[in-house]
């Protein structure tokens, strides 16, 4: 869950695209950035998960 509020609930533009399975795709609304999300909600993503999909989305 923690992926999942510094991605979307930042207010900072990011809409969850789509969802298959217990992959999420958030895409941003102003640039041109797509980040794909996996796992599920329950489960806190490993440190470097963490860390790459943060760099991905330009929030780190």
């Amino acid at each position: 869950m923690a992926v999942i509020s510094h991605v979307c609930y930042r207010n900072d533009g990011w809409v969850l695209d789509r969802t298959k399975g217990s992959h999420r795709q958030f895409i941003h609304t102003i640039k041109s950035v797509k980040v794909n999300v996996a796992g599920k909600l329950s489960i806190e993503s490993p440190p470097g998960t963490l860390n790459s999909i943060l760099k991905q989305a330009g929030l780190q």
